[in-house]
């Protein structure tokens, strides 16, 4: 039987993290009952751990962690690298504030086999046009970067194989700070099979969004010039010998 990690990064999430507990843990003990939902507190400053933890009684597969705050990126690969340590066989990942709806999960777990990468689609958006501009300007940097087309590279609604998984953080820098784009950018560009499903992604559900104009665009920055050094470390191991011949011709 299939174990299953759900990985839910939280900061500053304490309106929402009750209602995102209750909403997916069915889900983890529907697969197995080796199989967990994992919340991983990114050094809130509210009372988003505390909230948490006064909720394992009552969610007996529930694992809370925590750590230093270091943002979403750092986040999600902390808790890839618990799921490969706890032995699990999938990890699936998801936001904690309330975007994302759990009856759209059966077909990704359904499907599971079908290839190295299952990732939502949001082509029924209700976050607001600013935030869907921004995956357009995503989608751009990615094809200058490395002349791939994404469909949609940040989606907090992705399902890996960890065995396959593990491989692939070799090639993620330590805390990258835009993790999960860097890993759909490797599995498309390595050919190790990305398959999208359309999901519906709802407006925050409580609190305020931690990201911003300003941030947007300190990151963008940051991304772009990142994706550009990476470029080439993320080349499947053919495109580089091809092109190491190419040069010994020269």
């Amino acid at each position: 039987m299939d174990t299953l990690f759900i990985i839910m990064p939280a900061y500053n999430e304490e309106e929402n993290i009750h209602n995102a507990i209750a909403q997916w843990h069915p889900i983890a003990e529907r697969i197995s009952p080796d199989s967990r939902l994992v919340v991983i507190d990114d050094g809130s400053r509210d009372h988003t751990l505390q909230a948490a933890q006064n909720l394992k009684k009552a969610y007996p597969q529930l694992i809370v962690l925590t750590k230093e705050n270091q943002g979403h990126g750092a986040t999600v690969l902390y808790g890839y690298k618990y799921a490969i340590l706890k032995g699990a066989d999938y990890v699936f990942q998801t936001d904690s504030d309330g975007q994302t709806l759990p009856s759209e999960f059966s077909v990704f777990w359904k499907n599971r086999r079908k290839c190295g990468l299952l990732i939502g689609c949001r082509i029924r958006r209700q976050d607001g046009l600013f935030r869907i501009f921004v995956t357009r300007v995503l989608q751009m940097a990615l094809l200058i970067s490395f002349r791939i087309p994404v469909r949609d590279a940040n989606t907090p609604y992705r399902l890996m194989r960890c065995e396959e998984l593990q491989k692939v953080l070799c090639l993620v820098p330590r805390n990258f700070f835009l993790s999960n784009v860097l890993i759909t950018v490797i599995y498309t560009k390595q050919h190790l099979g990305v398959h999208y499903y359309p999901i519906t992604f709802l407006e925050r559900q409580n609190g305020r969004n931690s990201i911003n104009m300003k941030k947007i665009i300190q990151i963008g920055s940051r991304a772009f010039c990142q994706f550009w050094r990476l470029r080439k470390k993320i080349q499947p191991e053919h495109s580089k010998q091809k092109s190491l011949h190419g040069r010994k011709l020269l």
